[in-house]
């Protein structure tokens, strides 16, 4: 199975938990929708060999949904204790469907001690490793010429995802324009 085909379907299921989450009733399962497009999107970016987007969007994608769900069973009167199968039953199928993509995703990476170090020797050892960096970026910490210059987008992509994050979590556990 090709690569392609995997992130094709992965996109397919993230579009079709959205549309879930958007045109379902129960304000519940709308939130457990929205959360599974957000980890669907981790597993993409693991696949797409982006394993520091994928922690950072798991890590806002489960403190929001903590967040959502809390925010959500206050306010909604619905009993949830009549829905345990399906529940059961669609938690189950979502846990597979991680450790299968997940255990293929720890399948592709390299060897314990042998990393993949194309793009980092670039930036350590060609052209003297420190000398190339000071007259290619003008920066003399490697670090902070690597984080800004050469990755510059990819920073800015986890600043916006947090900034998001504290956004959304500021909305939901506002006080101003909350009923009693």
């Amino acid at each position: 199975m090709g690569i392609e085909l995997v992130i094709s379907g992965l996109l397919v299921l993230m579009i079709i938990a959205a549309i879930v989450a958007v045109e379902i009733k129960d304000l519940l399962s709308s939130v457990v929708a929205v959360g599974a497009v957000g980890v669907v999107l981790s597993l993409l970016f693991l696949l797409l060999q982006a394993p520091d987007l994928a922690i950072v969007q798991l890590v806002v994608e489960i403190l929001a949904l903590i967040i959502l769900v809390r925010a959500t069973v206050t306010r909604d009167g619905t009993d949830y204790s009549t829905k345990e199968i399906f529940v059961k039953t669609v938690t189950m199928i979502g846990v597979l469907i991680f450790i299968f993509y997940a255990f293929r995703a720890i399948k592709e990476l390299p060897r314990f001690g042998e990393p993949k170090m194309k793009v980092a020797s670039y930036y350590v050892t060609e052209g003297n490793g420190i000398k190339n960096n000071i007259s290619e970026t003008g920066a003399a910490n490697i670090v902070a010429s690597i984080i800004l210059d050469y990755r510059g987008y990819d920073t800015l992509g986890e600043a916006t995802v947090l900034f998001t994050a504290v956004l959304g979590v500021l909305a939901v556990m506002r006080k101003v324009g909350r009923k009693k």
